[in-house]
């Protein structure tokens, strides 16, 4: 053991000693973060580069660089407590449970075992509110979370998805579904007493009731979203029932496994009968003059009209049809690309392409993408792919090498919907990226939402220190723009400056028409 590995802090057994093999084996070893106690004490968090030094064939230290990471490591602690915590109650918020609820139905699958969702919903909590003030019913949410958190087990997850509405995810409920229900009511009803018991607000006693929704998942039988439905279902159940009960989700509810069906049965018709067209929405920059666009599938169902993208993209994934249909929109893309190459106005705008993350794990993703470009003749440096978070969490290394294979010829990366995901935070530094792209969900209410505006200003700066650029989502409002603005966003999209449109009618600030 050397001066350098004794007193490790910031890194995990497992991580130091995956280290130490790799130092046992004499090979070098790039960007290994830990902590370091600075000589008054303090913590900081550096980064280690180096090659191992063997005396006598022992290992006695090594040859190296490092070099101090602190305030990129508090920019994504920030981003993360911002992001994954609730404010007010200091729980879980929505994006956290969905991360955690897609790990519990992984390991759900993984051990055969089930696990429950409780969607808890407090009654006439907008009486509160009305009576005696929100700060109040702030008070209220604290304790109801405090109370909630005391009724379940320490690997079970109570968050705070907005307003009143709180959600309990119990995990490993054991094999035999009879007996995991008679758990998750167990724990619905302990929730009932709990929360029925008064509660002290101010110098006044108040008394409160849940409605409480529950559901079982085993495997992958729903998605998270599906699950997160019955759940809200089942819980109007029980305020249908006349509050102050629980209600287990009934399948009969479910309509929407018969729509799916003839849901996918359309989206194969509709790649055979080119229903599909782009729309673009402008990309523009602190001028507000447009420096590209997104590309956007839209499908005009011929009895049903226009189908929202949340609708179908997730049949898409799950059935594989996002394969022909991704690749439809690269082509699609890259015509359009090569046509506004023969003008002088448009051969400069960039063009976002969205890709899924089945279409991009796909093994001839990089194969078909670079014949598309030398056979379309589109330019590489003009497109920009956009990936999301959550495409990073599984594959990652073999996203990056996907990644450099393709940026090698030019080609543009962008991380979409950026502070909505938590994994890649760790991993920013080793991506080949261009640009972040802040997600619509903090940029609608950051003049309104201390918690969105520091997201914002820490995501902005997060960027800077990696030489990244930012494209503010979702912009609606001059007002928003201009905060944007301020703390330094120099690229912005939204409806603010235009809505996504096919591309005879999306024009230049001047007019003139793209086509």
């Amino acid at each position: 053991m050397t001066r350098w590995g004794s007193g490790v802090e910031g890194v995990s057994a497992a991580q130091w000693s995956a280290h130490r093999a790799g130092l046992d084996e004499h090979l070098p070893f790039r960007d290994f973060e830990m902590v370091r106690r600075r000589a008054d004490g303090s913590a900081m968090w550096v980064s280690i580069s180096g090659t191992p030094i063997f005396e006598n064939g022992v290992f006695a230290g090594y040859r190296g660089t490092g070099r101090e990471i602190s305030a990129r490591k508090q920019a994504e602690a920030d981003i993360e407590r911002l992001a994954f915590y609730d404010a007010l109650t200091g729980l879980p918020n929505r994006r956290l449970l969905i991360e955690r609820l897609n790990q519990a139905v992984a390991t759900s699958a993984r051990r055969g075992c089930f696990g429950a969702l409780l969607f808890i919903d407090l009654d006439n909590f907008k009486m509160l509110n009305d009576t005696r003030g929100h700060h109040m019913g702030d008070e209220l949410l604290k304790q109801v979370g405090t109370r909630l958190t005391d009724c379940v087990r320490a690997i079970d997850t109570v968050a705070r998805l907005g307003g009143d509405e709180f959600v309990v995810m119990l995990e490993d409920l054991g094999t035999v579904e009879i007996e995991a229900a008679a758990q998750a009511e167990s724990v619905a009803k302990k929730i009932l007493v709990a929360v029925n018991m008064h509660f002290v607000l101010g110098e006044q006693q108040h008394h409160s009731s849940p409605s409480i929704g529950v559901t079982l998942f085993f495997n992958h039988q729903q998605s998270v979203d599906e699950l997160l439905q019955r759940a809200d279902l089942a819980m109007y159940q029980a305020k249908a029932a006349g509050r102050n009960t629980l209600r287990f989700f009934d399948p009969v509810m479910q309509a929407a496994a018969s729509a799916r069906a003839v849901l996918e049965i359309d989206l194969r018709n509709a790649l055979e009968s080119q229903q599909f067209a782009l729309h673009y929405q402008p990309v523009v920059d602190e001028n507000s003059t447009i420096a590209g666009v997104e590309a956007l599938l839209r499908w005009q169902h011929p009895l049903r009209g226009m189908v929202s993208p949340a609708e179908f993209i997730p049949v898409a994934e799950q059935t594989g049809l996002i394969i022909p249909l991704g690749q439809w929109v690269l082509q699609t893309a890259c015509a359009q690309l090569v046509a506004w190459n023969s003008s002088a106005n448009t051969r400069r705008l960039t063009m976002a392409v969205n890709v899924s993350a089945r279409q991009f794990r796909h093994p001839e993703f990089t194969t078909q993408l670079l014949d598309l470009l030398r056979i379309s003749g589109a330019n590489p440096y003009r497109l920009k792919l956009e990936l999301t978070e959550s495409m990073l969490l599984n594959d990652f290394d073999d996203v990056v090498v996907k990644m450099g294979e393709l940026r090698s010829i030019g080609v543009n990366f962008a991380l979409d919907d950026f502070g909505t995901g938590y994994s890649s935070l760790s991993y920013l530094k080793r991506l080949p990226l261009d640009q972040l792209k802040i997600d619509q969900s903090f940029v609608r209410d950051v003049l309104a939402d201390p918690n969105d505006a520091a997201i914002a200003r820490t995501i902005l700066s997060l960027a800077h220190s990696l030489d990244l650029s930012v494209v503010a989502e979702g912009v609606e409002t001059p007002g928003q723009r201009d905060f944007l603005l301020k703390i330094g966003c120099k690229a912005f999209q939204g409806y603010f400056f235009g809505r996504p449109v096919p591309i005879e009618a999306l024009a230049l600030p001047s007019g003139q028409v793209l086509n």
